[in-house]
């Protein structure tokens, strides 16, 4: 019952006016940029096409930066003020270069939970308030779950035309999780079960409230150390994010999208669960990145049978994708 009331006190502000409920629209997902420090003017550009395009919002999946690049403030806040150029809400995922590889030589030799303190400053100083130009607000983690969650003011989530969108906080490197490293594995443990959390509950407020879609964004390809196994090695620091993800949309019923970045090449495949398996109705996405500096407009067409429908945005000026 508890929950019931819950999701219906939060119905309002998620979904907002029943005329708005499904109505088409587009965002744009992006990602894994800049690498070098002369890439900045590319990101420009496509961060133009992007103004120009007039998204409803967009998502970056994180990687504002290398993994061998400088970690130091000037260059994370670079990063980010360049992001707040977009002219729509941004909505952000924190991805592993900007804190888990901070540990390199090359990077700085930072302390990588001390990196992510700072970026949590730096991109969350207002909880449930997005990046851009004209941010929007959204549901975080650390209100909504307030106190056993309050540290994860990246965890957000929100409802636009009857579509779910959740964006977690699962990077790169085997999800932080570094088993010779007692600090990287206490936090991993921290941080596992908000995420966990987050989805699931996502997933039973969409069913709960008959929503017609889910999207799920992060940075992390969840598959990076599948190695020649026939399913998910144990040691996989995502080996709980593909259950729960797969676990949620095989409840649901419904169209779902995954979205994330990493490995830097556009891919279109069905998500697959823990044995490597599809599971119905659901689409992962993998963006550009590095050098490929480009990006996906999503049209979202909540009364289509699939839901979604994908544009790459292409910079012709910026080479090769």
């Amino acid at each position: 019952m508890r929950r019931l009331l819950l999701a219906a006190a939060l119905l309002p502000a998620l979904v907002g006016t029943a005329a708005a409920q499904n109505a088409p629209f587009s965002f744009i997902a992006w990602g894994d940029m800049p690498y070098a420090a002369a890439d900045g003017p590319k990101v420009d550009r496509l961060i133009a096409a992007m103004n120009a395009a007039k998204p409803a919002f967009t998502i970056h999946v994180g990687d504002i930066k290398s993994g061998s690049s400088s970690c130091a403030d000037e260059n994370l806040k670079k990063a980010f003020d360049q992001i707040n150029t977009v002219e729509a809400p941004t909505v952000y995922s924190i991805g592993d270069n900007e804190w888990t590889d901070c540990h390199r030589e090359r990077a700085g030799r930072f302390d990588p939970r001390e990196r992510l303190a700072k970026v949590r400053e730096l991109a969350f100083s207002k909880p449930g308030t997005t990046l851009g130009k004209t941010p929007m607000q959204v549901e975080s983690q650390a209100v909504v779950m307030a106190p056993r969650f309050a540290k994860f003011v990246e965890n957000q989530r929100f409802v636009k035309s009857g579509v779910m969108f959740v964006v977690p906080h699962i990077p790169g490197s085997n999800n932080g999780l570094e088993a010779a490293d007692p600090k990287s594995a206490e936090e991993f443990f921290e941080r596992n079960p908000a995420n966990l959390t987050w989805i699931a509950d996502s997933f039973k407020v969409a069913k709960d409230t008959g929503l017609k879609a889910v999207v799920i964004a992060f940075q992390a390809n969840p598959y990076d150390i599948r190695q020649f196994e026939t399913a998910m090695p144990r040691a996989s620091g995502y080996v709980a994010t593909v259950s729960a993800i797969a676990k949620g949309a095989k409840e649901l019923g419904k169209p779902v999208l995954v979205i994330h970045g990493d490995y830097h090449v556009f891919e279109m495949a069905n998500f697959m669960d823990t044995d490597m398996k599809p599971v119905p109705n659901t689409l992962r996405l993998q963006l550009f990145g590095e050098a490929r500096i480009h990006a996906m407009k999503i049209l979202v067409d909540p009364d289509s049978p699939g839901v979604f429908g994908f544009v790459p945005l292409i910079v012709p000026e910026n080479g090769a994708f």
